[in-house]
Formats: structure tokens, sequence, C-alpha cells
């Protein structure tokens, strides 16, 4: 489903950056974005033989490519292709738990690390492991048995104002210990890892630097020195940032490797923002075949096609994250400003699921109280 947000000029593509990573509210609904045929599926056109009919894709709210890249599918593979987009990464996986003796439908993409292996725990995918499926992929692979096939890269950084620091003559910050420093109080935001998918990864990338016996107390300090806690994204961005989308004064927010692109003014040689590379989490997106799907065959076809070369060739300038395959041809605008990190914070997807709630929560009594 690709989606054409309205947007101010002022904004640019970042806006939709923004509906994309952003923890949004929830949308229930549907969409056949096929270019023929009836607007609906019936019974007999989700359960397909040979090539045909109706396959439908469970997806967060803002997933995104390209029309005719749509169309060359669907023309390819005899499939419509529909969508359900029950919300975001969080939501995705816990209406897919509510509704697996009744599945949503038959393909998903979109779950996160995060939540990856709490999809898997909890039964509502099946095995296919993809031929599209190269090293890359079986790289950023969190199973064993194929449940998951990655299909995009998108580390969640902080990122700074690099005028900002210019003007004030301040050395910039580099590392997440550096920002406990005075000399950097009440110059970041960041967001509410309970309410936004960024703040939770960033709460992660914490987690995994500093340890168990020292992450709590890490924030402890962090928020002692003026830090700023915000619900989401947007408005870390774009209302409390310093850099040129936003009119906000804190020079260190909350973000991602990809967004300095997005602020380069045209014919610019260099960008006014950057990421910390050294605080980035990296979260990975990925595609699965859902259990009891009227359509498995199809659904196998999605993911295939997730991890095509047109596919993945089309996911950064429609749904601004990294292709997982890297031999994908970026943007040139992404190879001198977005960067990715050599060495990001992981952390095991089982630990997340074990730890997620508990961390949450001990965050919570830390920062807010």
């Amino acid at each position: 489903m690709a989606r054409t947000l309205a947007r101010p000029a002022s904004t640019g593509n970042h806006l939709r950056l923004g509906a994309f990573v952003a923890a949004g509210a929830l949308l229930a609904g549907c969409s056949t974005i096929g270019t023929g045929g009836d607007d609906g599926a019936t019974e007999d056109d989700t359960t397909t033989g040979e090539g045909g009919g109706t396959v439908v894709l469970v997806t967060h709210d803002s997933f995104a490519l390209s029309e005719d890249v749509i169309a060359d599918f669907e023309a390819s593979s005899g499939l419509t292709l529909e969508t359900q987009a029950p919300g975001d990464g969080g939501a995705l996986v816990n209406q897919l738990i509510l509704t697996k003796d009744s599945p949503l439908g038959d393909v998903v993409f979109g779950i996160d690390t995060t939540f990856a292996s709490r999809a898997i725990e909890e039964g509502v995918l099946d095995p296919y492991s993809s031929p599209n499926a190269g090293p890359d992929v079986e790289a950023l692979a969190v199973d064993d048995e194929g449940y998951l096939s990655a299909v995009d890269v998108g580390d969640v950084c902080l990122n700074i104002d690099h005028e900002w620091f210019a003007e004030e003559g301040l050395e910039e910050p580099a590392t997440l210990a550096d920002l406990t420093d005075p000399a950097y109080a009440d110059l970041v935001v960041t967001t509410n890892p309970a309410t936004s998918s960024p703040g939770l990864a960033f709460l992660l990338a914490t987690v995994a630097e500093f340890g168990e016996d020292g992450w709590e107390q890490y924030w402890a300090d962090l928020s002692a020195n003026g830090l700023k806690v915000v619900s989401g994204w947007s408005d870390a961005y774009y209302v409390d940032f310093s850099g040129p989308s936003s009119e906000g004064d804190r020079p260190i927010a909350l973000s991602y490797a990809s967004s300095p692109p997005y602020e380069v003014g045209e014919g610019a040689e260099e960008a006014p923002t950057g990421a910390m590379l050294d605080t980035c989490f990296r979260q990975v997106e990925y595609a699965g075949v859902l259990a009891g799907a009227a359509n498995p065959e199809g659904a196998q076809q999605v993911v295939d096609w997730l991890l095509s070369p047109e596919v993945q060739a089309d996911i950064p300038e429609n749904m601004y994250v990294y292709p997982a395959d890297s031999s994908i041809e970026l943007p040139e605008s992404w190879d001198r400003f977005a960067p990715l990190p050599e060495d990001p914070y992981t952390l095991d997807p089982a630990v997340i699921t074990e730890n997620r709630e508990d961390w949450i929560q001990a965050w919570t009594d830390t920062v807010i109280g």
C-alpha cells in the first residue's frame, strides 16, 4: 500500500519518514492495492492453487512501495495484493497473536527486532526459507528455522545539530557516556520507550552498553543532566530538535541514521545534522508466512518479492530505511550523509522478549518517577 501523505514543503520527504518510524495511533483497516479486479476479495479469491487470486499482507500502517513495483508483482504473479494494517510494529504483533486462530492474512511484514522472538514463540508464523535470501538476509536472521526473513534495516541513533555546536563553539559529544557531562546539560531530547518504538530501541542501546548493573544509573544521571522526554518521535524531532526542520532548542534528538540526508539543502556539500554513530541500535524489520494462511503459496511469493532486487532498491526512498541486501545501490545523498554505523548496539531478540516489560517499568520508575 503506497501511502501518499500531504506534507508542507519545508519538511521534505522526511515527514514520510516520520510516518513510518513514529509509533502512531492504531489504524484498523484494509486496502486492495491491485491495479485491476474487484475492490474486495471473496472466499474463493483468497484460496488459490496455481498462482492467482488474492494474497493478504498484514503490515504496519505506513508500509509503502512504488505503485509500479507493486503492479509488476501483481502482473507477474497473477496475484492481487491486499493489505491489512492494524497499527505500528508493536500493535502489529499484538494483533497477530490475538487473531492467530483466525489469521488476519497470509503474510506479514514489519515485525521488528524488539518483537521478533515473541511472534515466533506465540506460534503465529510458519517457517519458510526464501530462495531470494542472500547472505545479508541470512546474517540478520533471528532463528534457525526460517520463520522470519530480514527485509530492511533502520538504525535508531541520536542525531546532532552540527550548526548549533559550531555556533556555540562547543565540542560535539560522541558517545552515550558523554551525554551525562554537565557541558551537555539540557541539550538532549528522547522519547518514552513505553510509547515510542525508537524510544524502546534507544533504551535497549543503553542496556547493551552499560549492562544490567549500570543502565538504570546511566538514565538517572542523564535525567539529572536535563534530559527531556516526549511521547513520540515527531515531537522530539520536529518540535524540540534545533535542526532545520524544527524550531526547537535542543541540538541532540533521538531519530535515525537515515535522517540527516533530509536536512540537506539543494546543492549543499555538507549536512547540517548527523547521526551519532556510536549511539545506534540496530533495528531490523522482517517478513514471514502466517500460520493458518488461506493462501500460503501466495504468502511465500510475497516474501520472495520483498527480498527481490526490485523491492530492495525501492525501499530507501519509500520507507526511508536501508535494504537488508547491502549490494543495493543507495541514493547518492545516503552514501554521503547517512552512513550505517559499523558497530551498532544489538541484543538477542529472545533476551529482549524476556525482559522488555521489566526494563520499561524500571526506566519509567527511574526517569518519570
